[in-house]
Parts: C-alpha cells; sequence; structure tokens
C-alpha cells in the first residue's frame, strides 16, 4: 500500500527545484507518494522526474489576467484533485494558494498547507489598477485560507499582520517558517576573490527588485570614480509587470554601468566572485537570493522592507537602507568599498546569522511539524 498522497501546486516549476526540492525529498523519504503540478520547462521537469516525483502540467501565467485563462487553472485544479486524490495539498505563492485553494476546499481535501512567499507587484503598487485587483482577490483568499483544516506558512512578521489585520486568515491556523533555508555546506565562504571589488544584484531584473536603485548606484559610484564592477545575475521574467526590457538592459551595460551576467544554476561559485551583495527590493516573502548571500559570508545591502529586513542584523551583518533611494543605496554601497576591514566583520556576521535561523534542515523540520499538524495521525506515513 502507497503512502498518503502529497500534492504540490506551483506556480513554476523552476521555483519548486529551487525552493521546495529538500522538503519534498524529506516527504518522499518519510513515505509520502509526491506529485508536482507547475507550468512545463523542460530541465525542471527532468529533475522533479529523476527524483521520482510525479509531474502534472499546469495552465498557469503568473503574470496572465486573462478571465479564460484563470478559469482555465482553476478548472485544472479541480481534475488534478479529482485524478490524484491527494491526502495533503501543499499550495506555494499567490495563484495557486487562491485558485488551488479554492478548489481544496470545494473539493473537500482533507488537509492542506498554505505558503504565502510574498506579495507580489499588486501589494506594493497602489495604483488604481491594483487596488481594483486587490479588492477582487481579497474574498477569495479569506475563502480559500479558511479551510478547516488548514495551516497557513508566512515568511515574514510584516505579511502576517496585514492578513490577520484583513481578516484572511485566522490566527490559530498560521505558522511561520522564515525563508526557504540553505544548505550551509553548499552556500560557504570561500577565498576572498581580488581586485576589483564586484558588487552583485543576485535577482530576477525586475524594477520592484530594486534594480534601478542598483543601476543609479552604480552610475553615481562610477562617477565619483569607482572602479568597482557591478554585476545582475539573473534572469528577465517577461511575466512581471516591472519586467526590464533587454535592451534597457544591454544600454545600461553599453554605458558600463553594469555586467549582465545572465540565469546561473551554480550560484554558490557565482557568489564567491562577489565581495558585497545588493538587492534593494521594494516587497520580498524572505528572498532566497540574501539568505544565499548571507551563507556565503557576504555583506549585504538591502532595502528596510518586510522579508529584505529578517536577513540583516543594521550594522551588524549589513546595510539597510530607504526603500527606492538609489542615493542611500549608493551612499551604503560605497561605505562598503572603502572598508575592507568592515566587508569581512559584516560577512563573519551574516555567515551566522545564516547558520543561526536559515538553515535548510531547519527548514525541511519545520515543514514536515505543519504536514503532521495538519494530516490525521492514521494517514501518516
Amino acid at each position: 500500500m502507497s503512502g498518503p498522497r502529497l500534492l504540490f501546486l506551483m506556480n513554476e516549476a523552476l521555483f519548486f527545484t529551487t525552493h521546495r526540492m529538500p522538503v519534498a525529498l524529506a516527504a518522499q523519504a518519510a513515505g509520502f507518494e509526491v506529485h508536482v503540478a507547475a507550468p512545463f520547462a523542460a530541465d525542471p521537469v527532468e529533475v522533479i522526474r529523476g527524483c521520482g516525483f510525479h509531474y502534472h502540467v499546469m495552465p498557469l501565467k503568473r503574470g496572465g489576467r486573462s478571465l479564460w485563462g484563470e478559469a482555465r487553472l482553476l478548472a485544472r485544479c479541480f481534475r488534478l484533485i479529482r485524478l490524484i486524490k491527494p491526502d495533503l495539498v501543499h499550495h506555494v505563492a499567490m495563484k495557486p494558494v487562491i485558485f488551488g485553494g479554492l478548489a481544496s476546499r470545494l473539493m473537500g481535501v482533507g488537509a492542506v498547507v498554505h505558503a504565502v512567499t510574498g506579495l507580489g507587484f499588486l501589494f506594493i503598487r497602489d495604483d488604481w489598477l491594483a487596488r481594483i485587483i486587490r479588492a477582487l482577490i481579497m474574498p477569495l483568499y479569506r475563502f480559500a485560507l479558511g479551510h478547516p483544516n488548514a495551516r497557513v506558512i508566512f515568511q515574514n512578521p510584516d505579511d502576517l499582520k496585514m492578513f490577520l489585520d484583513r481578516g484572511l486568515v485566522r490566527e490559530e491556523t498560521t505558522v511561520m517558517i522564515k525563508g526557504c533555508g540553505v544548505d550551509m555546506t553548499i552556500f560557504a565562504p570561500g577565498e576572498t576573490p581580488g581586485e576589483p571589488i564586484v558588487v552583485m544584484f543576485p535577482a530576477r531584473i525586475l524594477g520592484d527588485k530594486g534594480v534601478h536603485e542598483f543601476v543609479q548606484a552604480a552610475r553615481a559610484l562610477k562617477d565619483a570614480g569607482s572602479e568597482a564592477r557591478f554585476v545582475l545575475v539573473g534572469r528577465r521574467d517577461p511575466s512581471n509587470p516591472t519586467d526590464v526590457a533587454e535592451a534597457t538592459i544591454r544600454a545600461w551595460e553599453a554605458e558600463d554601468l553594469v555586467e549582465w551576467w545572465g540565469f546561473h544554476s551554480d550560484m554558490p561559485d557565482v557568489l564567491r566572485q562577489a565581495h558585497i551583495v545588493c538587492m534593494p527590493s521594494y516587497r520580498e516573502g524572505l528572498p532566497r537570493g540574501l539568505i544565499e548571500a548571507a551563507a556565503c559570508g557576504l555583506p549585504i545591502v538591502t532595502a528596510d522592507v518586510p522579508g529584505c529586513r529578517e536577513v540583516v542584523r543594521q550594522g551588524e551583518s549589513g546595510l539597510l537602507v530607504p526603500v527606492r533611494d538609489g542615493p542611500a543605496t549608493a551612499e551604503a554601497i560605497g561605505k562598503l568599498l572603502a572598508d575592507s576591514g568592515l566587508r569581512r566583520s559584516m560577512g563573519r556576521a551574516a555567515r551566522q546569522l545564516a547558520l543561526d535561523e536559515f538553515t535548510v534542515e531547519a527548514f525541511v523540520a519545520d515543514t514536515m511539524a505543519t504536514y503532521e499538524a495538519v494530516l490525521p495521525r492514521r494517514e501518516r506515513p
């Protein structure tokens, strides 16, 4: 007899392999039959299947707003639950939480876990369209999160407070798990690279990730005579409204402001080429890129916003700057460029913070404990 069936509903196959794979492997080792539903992407799906998980395609467009597309997504969630008959469904990110949560509740799935991984541009922006969409999705969130046997995982206290204040979730169902954790044996400090100093932006090339402030800081510091290299490490994301066009990135390169290294799967090696990491994002759940940087013993410059501030101890492991403030970002980076001793001391503090709060072992243990809290005893592996 097979073990209980665990279904992950994901907004991206790559996001599953980078952020949820350790939990899925632990669940499989514990006896779960693991299913993963996500939009198709060849390389991540090959990894998913190679681990012995069952893969199911999802017609999900992260930035899509087509009523027909969203209806297809909801219908697919219903069909998957009817087909798989999962004992536990783990929804990760906004659309899986809302649409998968609706289907799971209406189909009577016995146990549900939701992961609120960040609130995205809808909660960063305050224009009329964002306000309208927020008003429409709030009742959907409330219903989806109201499953009678659920846990809702939050990554930072600000997001948790907002959901509680708006009555979207019951406090007794909430769980705080900070970030997804990283393997501290893989993400570890290496030899300090030589000159020139490399300042690295390790994220998707999005306005909401603070890339414009990063480039503004690079321009100011280079105009002041800095010889540092400013490097973008990440892919574009055309489904996001704040995606930066390739022509714009190439223009920055042509001005000798930044280098664009593109997406890399070998981030431990890439981060060891950096001296400073800077991602002045506008809001996050809890960014794995900053956890990885801290684990590699790198000083961090980031914005003082939900999610980002959880990874930095101000003045100890890095520097927090006001959000959307390019000059302040330049000043903070300049302070680290000028002081190698400060970079080393902050790097050591960042590594210790990562060891104390962001290990993958703790993340897996906390998530498995959350599964156990909602699964009936007879269905536990």
